[in-house]
């Protein structure tokens, strides 16, 4: 039997362990809306700005490498506060960044605090939410993600509208916030660590679930791949996108639509939390797919601000519900000392194709026209989406509909949290 890695589970505690996700997701989209004013002051290409904004999977993937099996391992805090370290160090970069090593740098080490906040971080926020509301804990992780990742660009494009030089104003508000949540992160009651049966190994390797969780996670990140590539689209190339393909050089529009796309990305989690998992996972492989059409339309069609916004919106959808999704089969169906494994598992099957495809769309930008290459995009998003709405569809007929025998209980868990798997289920 694992030991349980929490002390008092009370959902004060589970909100506070949310608020270093939200903290560590601010600091890493907030740079969104001043990419394009770095871009012309200091004079670098579209495929460099793509590579600014992909420097942070470098950090991020070989954080998740080994993050998930050492929360899993020695507890959350070990890779918790080291991450909230890094956060705090990255905002101090930003905030005095001169050229683009600074961006890469401090890029690199958001990727690494993102990736101890999305394993340890939203583990612990499951963990400390009390037995018998383990969906309310999946739920709290997965909104504190995508608010603070909406919260950020927001914070960024409204000062870049109202500041001539926002760096330092935008960048000293994340420097005391991640400051501020580092101190929580200390404070948090993970006392306890997972010594008798936690994952085995060495720590450095491919992260990974045991056999029986596989399928589930796979329809997780099925939905939440094609969601957060659309998103980190929109986070890297959006701002280009309106100045080249729509001439609506805007920061507080960019960082409006970003902010737009993260909160219905919350809202939508809160608004059908009623629904079945299973209709989570298609509903948001289809606001992937229709998503990615809008966008085609906002550069081709009609290229108007309004196109994009709503094709941003639908993004954020995306992403949320297919977030949801994959947090709340973690959360209920996979024993907590694989619970940070599984998280670091999900995360690399969704940030690495949100790195590789808008990084290669920056670069093709320079050798096609700008408008064909952001259709190449969407229609590598458009295809992935429909796939995965087919097949985890059919896949998670057997296994998530009203009836389906009861394959899914937690080993290792409480009663309260197998129930609550068996109520998912059945929720018609």
């Amino acid at each position: 039997m694992a030991k349980s890695s929490a002390g008092p589970k009370e959902l004060r505690w589970s909100l506070a362990a949310a608020s270093t996700v939200t903290a560590v997701f601010v600091l890493s989209n907030a740079p969104t809306p001043l990419y394009t004013r770095w871009q012309a002051e200091w004079g670098f290409s579209s495929g460099t700005l793509t590579i600014v904004f992909g420097a942070y999977m470098v950090g991020l993937i070989g954080t998740l490498l080994v993050a998930g099996k050492l929360a899993d391992r020695y507890g959350r805090k070990i890779v918790l506060v080291p991450g909230l370290i890094a956060a705090v160090t990255a905002a101090g970069l930003f905030l005095s960044a001169t050229d683009v090593l600074w961006l890469l740098a401090a890029r690199v080490l958001a990727g690494a605090a993102v990736g101890a906040a999305v394993t340890a971080g939203m583990s612990a926020t499951i963990d400390l939410a009390p037995d018998h509301r383990r969906r309310t804990g999946s739920m709290i992780a997965s909104a504190a993600m995508v608010f603070g990742a909406g919260l950020g660009p927001l914070l960024s494009g409204a000062l870049s509208q109202l500041i001539d030089t926002p760096q330092s104003w935008i960048f000293g508000i994340v420097l005391a916030i991640t400051t501020l949540t580092l101190v929580v992160a200390i404070r948090l009651p993970l006392h306890r660590e997972f010594a008798e049966d936690g994952p085995v190994g060495p720590l450095w390797s491919w992260p990974s679930v045991p056999r029986p969780n596989r399928r589930e996670l796979a329809w997780g990140a099925a939905a939440f791949a094609p969601g957060i590539t659309s998103t980190s689209f929109f986070l890297s190339l959006g701002p280009t996108v309106l100045v080249t393909g729509i001439d609506a050089p805007s920061p507080l529009l960019a960082g409006a639509a970003a902010c737009g796309m993260f909160l219905v990305a919350t809202g939508i989690q809160f608004a059908l939390t009623h629904l079945r998992t299973r209709t989570h996972l298609a509903l948001s492989s289809a606001a992937a797919f229709v998503s990615m059409a809008t966008l085609t339309a906002s550069v081709t069609i009609s290229p108007t601000p309004a196109l994009f916004v709503i094709a941003a919106l639908l993004a954020g959808a995306a992403q949320g519900l297919g977030q949801l999704a994959a947090l709340t089969l973690i959360g209920t169906r996979i024993a907590s000392n694989h619970r940070a494994e599984a998280n670091a598992t999900l995360n690399i099957a969704g940030y690495i194709p949100a790195a590789l495809l808008p990084v290669g769309t920056g670069y093709l930008i320079q050798f096609l026209p700008f408008s064909a290459a952001i259709i190449t995009f969407a229609a590598a998003v458009m295809a992935f989406s429909l796939a995965a709405l087919i097949t985890v569809r059919i896949s998670t007929a057997e296994h998530l509909s009203p009836g389906a025998p009861d394959e899914h209980v937690i080993r290792g868990e409480t009663d309260a949290t197998a129930e609550e798997a068996l109520l998912e289920a059945a929720r018609p």
